[in-house]
């Protein structure tokens, strides 16, 4: 289950483009805890195994880089989360200043502008969305996924006929996320990604997307339907350790303890029965993480090699070998990460 915070987080972007949780709007408390602070009393030893993982992992601490290359003014680079939350919506040290400087944002798909619009552009291939062979979610469930599956939609109040054409990655939209980022989301409010890129357009910058909502959805679309059902299910069978994983996600990223993220969440899962096997959640990485931190930093390159840009992406994008930091790096930039205070 290493994928569920990945899968998670797609599901936010998707419900943003969507519009889903708008219908519900309710002032709903979050009530999601720090795993690691429970576990640091109960699980000494899962922590140290969490920590020692994300050592490894390069360029894994910080959420905002400076990027710096001769005869060009610098740039910078902010990681970011695509939920709601009112603290992730508040910028580190000397990111306001960097986005009110720049002369050209970033993000990752500037179709967060136009909700409209992106609806129209996803469901122009049905496929994307919807089973379209005379299949449904249940052709690809056994026994004991339906009644999972069954019963956790209708803690949500939808019955499965009525979502079982979607792929499971629409229907993670609807219950992969807590109900307060769904509340909230009900109300009008927007991520960080969509706020930057509103106050970019408002204030006359350039803004720039480096994927389309259609190539998102495509990325998801390539994967095994084996390994998205079990995701589906698995994330069903997490109930309310679904908020706690989201609430420690949380403050790991305002901890700019990147790194820590993955490991975290892959302790969390092996609390529950069954999950995705190694090979299929390092394919999701692969295809969902790794290959569109390529697509970002190729990109992207053409207007850092001008620069005076501010760049945000999804903060799981920064790390690692093929991370778009260290990718930026071996295209001739110089990043360093900035101090937290």
């Amino acid at each position: 289950m290493a994928a569920l915070l990945p899968v998670i987080l797609l599901a936010a972007l998707v419900a943003a483009f969507l519009g889903i949780g708008r219908a519900h709007a309710e002032d709903i408390a979050c009530n999601g805890v720090n795993l690691l602070d429970s576990w640091e009393k109960t699980a000494p030893d899962r922590i140290d195994r969490i920590e020692a993982e994300a050592a490894l992992v390069p360029n894994g601490t910080g959420t905002f880089w400076k990027i710096e290359k001769p005869g060009v003014p610098p740039s910078y680079l902010l990681g970011t989360m695509h939920v709601t939350d009112p603290r992730v919506l508040t910028m580190p040290k000397g990111a306001p200043e960097a986005f009110t400087a720049a002369s050209t944002v970033i993000v990752e798909s500037d179709e967060i502008l136009d909700e409209k619009k992106a609806q129209v552009a996803l469901f122009s291939d049905p496929s994307l969305t919807m089973f379209t062979d005379g299949s449904t979610i249940e052709s690809y469930l056994d026994a004991d996924q339906k009644v999972i599956l069954t019963e956790g939609l209708k803690a949500r109040g939808l019955p499965l006929a009525t979502v079982a054409r979607m792929k499971p990655w629409m229907i993670a939209s609807f219950v992969s996320l807590p109900p307060c980022e769904l509340g909230r989301k009900a109300g009008g409010a927007v991520f960080l990604d969509q706020k930057l890129a509103q106050d970019a357009v408002s204030q006359g910058k350039t803004l720039k997307g480096l994927e389309t909502i259609v190539e998102q959805i495509q990325a998801l679309n390539d994967l095994p339907m084996a390994f998205h059902v079990s995701a589906l299910v698995d994330t069903l069978k997490l109930g309310n350790l679904v908020e706690d994983a989201m609430e420690t996600t949380t403050e790991l990223y305002l901890d700019g303890r990147i790194a820590t993220i993955m490991p975290m969440l892959k302790a969390a899962s092996q609390t529950v029965e069954g999950s995705d096997s190694e090979q299929e959640a390092v394919a999701f990485e692969q295809r969902i993480v790794t290959d569109r931190n390529h697509v970002m930093a190729t990109r992207a390159r053409e207007s850092l090699d001008t620069g005076n840009v501010f760049m945000a992406v999804g903060a799981l994008h920064l790390p690692g070998p093929e991370g778009v930091v260290e990718l930026l790096r071996k295209d001739g930039f110089t990043l360093t990460v900035m101090p937290r205070t």
